[in-house]
């Protein structure tokens, strides 16, 4: 027996196992498809995360700038 076999690829969903090679390729699609949904999900949200990291940056130098400045009464 050899214990370096490959396992077949299964698909949890909504608590239940699927054998993915089993399925008709119209789910395999729709797999693929949530996949890259999922990656780009997680892409911007890393981009907000930097973003919101940038734009706090930015407070703190707007901030320190505006010390120097009167304001308003």
């Amino acid at each position: 027996m050899d214990v370096n076999a490959q396992q077949p690829p299964v698909l949890t969903f909504e608590g239940k196992r699927y054998d993915l090679n089993s399925l008709p390729d119209e789910v395999k699609e729709l797999v693929r498809g949530m996949q890259v949904a999922d990656a780009q999900l997680r892409m911007h949200e890393d981009t907000l995360k930097v973003l919101a990291v940038g734009r706090q940056s930015m407070a703190m130098q707007l901030n320190e700038k505006l010390q120097q400045i009167a304001s308003l009464p």
